[in-house]
């Protein structure tokens, strides 16, 4: 019977226990935050979705050899002497079309060691964190503003210049002398040969 009202009373105490951490945060203010709406502020170097401004990009490639994950992927054509792709924000020459440059953010690691090595700094970590997707290929973001149109008419000039150099290089070589082979001085006579 003793047994009986000790449980008893263990569990009005373990209530009253409970009950009082309830009551302590009844009258504090609120640290939830209602994330829809309200939402915290990031630090100043927070690492999230990267972006890449296409106006600066050289196609250096530099960016893709430091991704330790492989997730960036640039392919460049290069540009005819006579085009002038312009000039990028800080002054560098542009040389190369880019008419492919895609990110997996699915496979970054948000390390941000493609962000330093870029000559231009074109590449970027922003704060952008809410990117979630249905479909994993929906996170390959394309940042290329060339068309397909644009893309082989660049391949096309690159082709015709190719043709051109090579032409001019041909024009300039003169032709190999021909080598003719002498006849020995004394030819020996051939004993199965009748004269």
């Amino acid at each position: 019977m003793g047994r009986y009202f000790k449980n008893i009373w263990e569990g009005i105490i373990t209530v009253l226990v409970g009950m009082s951490v309830t009551w302590r945060h009844l009258f504090r203010p609120a640290v939830t935050i209602q994330y829809p709406t309200v939402k915290l502020k990031l630090p100043e170097r927070a690492r999230n979705r990267l972006y890449v401004n296409m106006d600066d990009c050289i196609g250096c490639d530099q960016c893709s050899i430091a991704c330790p994950v492989d997730c960036i992927t640039i392919e460049t054509i290069k540009s005819t002497p006579d085009i002038d792709l312009g000039l990028t924000s800080v002054g560098t020459k542009k040389r190369l079309y880019v008419p492919k440059f895609d990110i997996d953010i699915a496979k970054c690691c948000y390390c941000a060691l493609c962000v330093y090595p870029c000559p231009t700094e074109c590449i970027k970590m922003t704060d952008v964190f809410e990117f979630s997707e249905y479909e994993r290929t929906n996170l390959i973001y394309n940042f290329s503003v060339m068309t397909p149109t644009e893309i082989d008419e660049a391949k096309a000039k690159l082709a015709a210049s190719q043709k051109e150099a090579a032409a001019k290089k041909a024009a300039q070589t003169p032709p190999a002398p021909k080598q003719e082979v002498a006849a020995p001085a004394n030819p020996t006579p051939n004993p199965d040969k009748k004269s």
